[in-house]
């Protein structure tokens, strides 16, 4: 359940890490969803047998899928702000694919609220510093800076 805290509150998280979300499985069964969706076919992703010949020994994830679960990643860790009537992601300053996801992996993100800044017409932009978390990885899967306004 994600915590509801008042606008002056999230300020005061500023700096500090709000939440971790839950464990996401990235099996093949997704990634092959994922590449149907995208049209991204590429045989790291969806050849078991050619990617066993490579050096990560089996599938993997595309980045960009490990990238998207960070909305499902969000809902479930970062505080959502009374009042707020609707939310939207604004953009990414900046993402670093760090290591790949293969496949049959678990996955978390851990979100550091950066910033919060009021905007004109009720609106709050903040600045998250996600990191995605590997299951009994040492190197992460990424870390992006992700930018969300919402409307109060």
């Amino acid at each position: 359940m994600r915590q509801a805290v008042t606008l002056d509150e999230l300020k005061g998280m500023v700096g500090q890490t709000v939440g971790t979300s839950d464990w996401i499985l990235v099996d093949q069964e997704r990634i092959d969803r994922f590449a149907d969706v995208t049209g991204d076919h590429q045989f790291i992703h969806v050849n078991p047998e050619l990617a066993r010949q490579t050096p990560f020994g089996t599938t993997i994830a595309h980045g960009f899928l490990t990238l998207s679960l960070m909305s499902l990643m969000g809902y479930q860790a970062m505080p959502v702000v009374e009042g707020v009537k609707m939310g939207v992601n604004y953009g990414l300053n900046r993402v670093r694919f760090l290591a790949p996801v293969k496949s049959g992996k678990r996955i978390r993100g851990h979100f550091r609220l950066a910033d919060v800044a009021e905007r004109a017409g009720g609106a709050v932009q903040t600045t998250y510093e996600v990191t995605v978390e590997i299951e009994d990885e040492e190197k992460p899967a990424l870390h992006a800076e992700w930018l969300t306004v919402v409307y109060l």
